[in-house]
């Protein structure tokens, strides 16, 4: 996501290197480079232009301070303005009511009833909520299926009544059933169209105007660009909904809706749609999504997203060990599997600050742990806790067992003793050596 249009925006900052300050002449050609970027981007032309033009006037009016360069000052402008277009702070979503009631609405195709179990397994973690699901897609049967599967996986029960044909109903029917039963949200999955159509958006303001929803979420596709904000615009003007929802932005997308469909609409972006896994799903903030555009990384998520999986006593056993030189392959996959719950590596390695360019080209698959968990599993207890007895016959099962070569099993071994001595260096303070030894290319 972006890659382009950071690229883009890169090469144009480029051009203010080396001048002594900001004017309407050397500031021209920058302008006019990110003004293309942008529409690249898939950004709305009229967009676009507004976007330099408030960018120029504030450049312009600028203090160049001795300690910046005028194309750093130019950066910050940028980042302030991308940081405004898209809606300058986060927005929540609205939990109140008895229950909460939040109406999913968009088109068919957009990832809306995938993107309902994503939210009902949100707020049950983050949010300690108790939600339902309601399946209100009367005409597309696989839609009630894939709800009640999603479900299953996530441990939220689903509502649906096959013999009913009207979804208003089915939507009161679930709340009733809600109250009754201690639920305290209530997350409707509606019908989608491949278009928008009379009878769609009729259908959906009755459900509207029936359960009288807390939140009303319009679900979009971000890679189909501006054919999802210009679709935003009429399903805001029928229903007046309160957030957007942006899906598959992992995939190969040029980021022009999520930039200027606050604009258009005037409603916030409060959530996006990372990668295919149910709890692939980020509050949005334009503030990180900024930074990440102008290669700037987003060390903020990456820190949350480590907090959620720190376990503060394993964290204390875990120094103890590596001080002692204790520290085993039984750790060193628990390790692993914490790394693999925080999301998609290449994801997690693009939030550091100048790396996302580094590896853009790089094909880091999310499989990359699978050999090496393959190797540990085919040790014995008794080898994982005593990684020192494993002798050449040993490391020959081992291989043999994990469909891998001796060779690879050798080089997890070594990596893995090198990883333990450098880990003792630090936690003993010794950090001098630990430096020292690190592994060189």
């Amino acid at each position: 996501m972006f890659e382009n249009l950071s690229e883009r925006l890169e090469r144009s900052f480029k051009i203010l290197k080396g001048q002594g300050s900001i004017t309407e002449i050397n500031i021209a050609e920058t302008l006019k480079e990110v003004r293309k970027a942008l529409i690249e981007a898939d950004v709305n032309y009229k967009i676009a232009k507004q976007f330099t033009d408030d960018v120029k006037q504030k450049a312009l009016g600028a203090n160049v301070l001795t300690a910046l360069k005028p194309n750093q000052v130019f950066i910050k402008i940028v980042h302030d303005e991308l940081v405004a277009l898209m809606g300058s702070d986060k927005s929540d979503i609205n939990l109140k009511g008895q229950p909460a009631v939040i109406l999913m609405a968009g088109l068919q195709g957009s990832g809306k009833t995938t993107f309902s179990a994503k939210l009902a397994n949100f707020l049950a973690n983050k949010r300690s909520r108790k939600p339902l699901l309601v399946a209100c897609d009367v005409y597309r049967p696989a839609a009630i299926d894939q709800l009640h599967i999603l479900g299953s996986q996530i441990n939220v029960p689903v509502y649906s009544n096959p013999s009913e044909k009207d979804p208003v109903k089915i939507a009161q029917e679930a709340i009733k059933e809600a109250k009754l039963k201690g639920y305290d949200t209530v997350i409707i999955d509606t019908a989608g169209r491949l278009a928008i159509d009379q009878a769609m958006m009729d259908e959906i303001a009755r459900i509207k105007q029936a359960v009288n929803p807390s939140e009303i979420l319009f679900v979009v596709d971000s890679m189909t660009g501006q054919d999802a904000v210009n679709t935003a615009k009429e399903f805001n003007d029928r229903l007046n909904f309160d957030g957007v929802v942006l899906t598959k932005l992992d995939g190969d997308t040029r980021g022009g809706a999520a930039l200027t469909i606050k604009a258009v609409v005037n409603k916030p972006i409060k959530f996006v749609g990372t990668g295919e896994k149910i709890d692939a799903i980020d509050i949005f903030y334009p503030q990180r999504m900024a930074d990440r555009i102008l290669g700037m990384g987003d060390v903020v998520t990456l820190v949350e997203k480590v907090q959620e999986q720190y376990d503060k006593e394993q964290a204390s056993k875990l120094a103890k060990k590596l001080a002692t030189n204790q520290f085993d392959f039984n750790d060193f996959l628990s390790q692993i599997q914490q790394i693999k719950k925080m999301g998609n590596l290449k994801d997690l390695a693009s939030m550091i600050p100048g790396v996302g360019k580094a590896i853009k080209k790089l094909d880091i698959d999310d499989n990359a742990f699978k050999g090496i968990e393959a190797i540990i599993y085919s040790m014995t207890p008794a080898e994982r806790a005593n990684p020192s007895i494993i002798n050449g016959s040993r490391r020959k099962r081992i291989a043999d067992g994990s469909g891998t070569s001796v060779a690879e099993v050798n080089k997890l071994l070594k990596q893995f003793e090198e990883t333990r001595k450098m880990m003792k260096m630090i936690t003993t303070g010794d950090i001098k050596n630990a430096v020292r030894n690190m592994p060189r290319r």
